[in-house]
């Protein structure tokens, strides 16, 4: 036993001690949780399993402080609701904006941040990283991390612009169908129960290989497979709030379908709205990486994280988790995403924490 192993349970009994002693109960719990953990994990995996479950608590602890400074960041520099709004937000809402604003910087000033153009050769195939390439070469050479920062803009921007494509057609049906019912509403629900019907990848396959493989397609037919989702939530949204009273007041005034829909409507139906929106993103994001893996999205030699993945999938065979990143940054995002959408439907929702 060396003295990483002895420095490493005293430490970990001397912080249950402490809080055992201030009656901290909640950090108590976890750390001598985390005591015994370590106790039989070391029996089994010996100090390598010490240093892993290490270095897992100093990432997390990382996290947790990124996010505590980053909230407290934006509670200085917003002002009125937004910063109470933040001020009361948990710190995985505040980790989540954290990780979208990193995204949203490296896609706008991808050009800037990459070291090399996305299409660039100048190593040879699956170069190690060096002192120009920060996590090596793929296997026509060219540089992981450009086209990491690259893939930012082109995979996140794609699935941005298709969500708001899909949003926007399917919550204008919604609205209308909510406001004007009968045979309107009868149509619209059974087209979408049709497209509904057919999962969304084998869809999305079927018509990217009638209808080829660019960007305007892909957004396209990613739209048309996300919009009915929209739909159904708008509709039962807005379905709630036809039925009210004032609406009826702003039908007899004479008040015409976008005057109702534009300020009666929609303002009562924002906010799940907006936590569908970044559920959506989600999926479409998910999607879009998926088909590009599959060769069938973003096309070569344009940068994007699911073809990169595809790309050095050989070198998973050889040890090496260069394919881990753009999988990394797929995951971490999405992740990141359902972070700030639960926090947005807790506030939706009307509960007090």
């Amino acid at each position: 036993m060396n003295y990483f192993v002895i420095g490493y349970y005293a430490l970990l009994i001397g912080a249950s001690c402490l809080a055992a002693y201030y009656s901290v109960r909640s950090a108590f719990l976890l750390l001598f949780s985390l005591t015994l953990v370590s106790f039989i994990v070391g029996i089994v995996g010996g100090e390598s399993a010490l240093w892993t479950i290490t270095i897992c608590a100093g990432i997390l602890a990382l996290c947790i402080g990124t996010a505590y400074a980053f909230r407290e960041f934006l509670v200085i520099v917003l002002w009125g609701e937004g910063s109470k709004a933040i001020k009361t937000a948990p710190l995985t809402a505040t980790f989540g904006l954290f990780v979208i604003m990193t995204y949203a910087i490296a896609g706008i000033f991808a050009p800037i941040i990459a070291p090399y153009g996305e299409a660039e050769v100048i190593a040879g195939a699956f170069a190690p990283a060096d002192e120009n390439m920060l996590l090596g070469a793929d296997q026509l050479g060219r540089d992981l991390f450009s086209r990491l920062v690259f893939g930012a803009r082109n995979t996140v921007g794609i699935a941005l612009l298709a969500t708001t494509f899909a949003f926007v057609l399917g919550a204008l049906a919604g609205l209308i169908a909510a406001t004007l019912g009968g045979f309107f509403d009868n149509l619209m629900s059974r087209v979408v129960d049709v497209i509904m019907s057919v999962p969304s990848l084998i869809f999305a396959l079927l018509l990217l290989s009638i209808m080829g493989t660019n960007a305007f397609v892909l957004i396209f037919i990613i739209a048309i497979i996300y919009a009915p989702r929209v739909f159904r939530l708008t509709r039962a949204v807005a379905g709630n709030v036809v039925v009210m009273d004032y609406i009826e007041a702003a039908r007899l005034r004479g008040e015409g379908l976008w005057y109702l829909i534009r300020r009666e409507i929609l303002p009562n139906s924002t906010a799940p709205l907006i936590a569908e929106f970044g559920l959506e993103f989600c999926f479409v994001f998910l999607l879009v990486a998926g088909l590009s893996f599959l060769g069938l999205g973003i096309q070569p030699p344009t940068a994007d994280w699911g073809s990169m993945v595809r790309e050095n999938a050989t070198l998973i065979s050889f040890g090496e988790i260069t394919p881990l990143f753009p999988a990394g940054a797929i995951a971490l995002l999405t992740v990141a995403v359902n972070f700030v959408v639960d926090w947005m439907l807790f506030r939706s929702s009307g509960l007090k924490g």
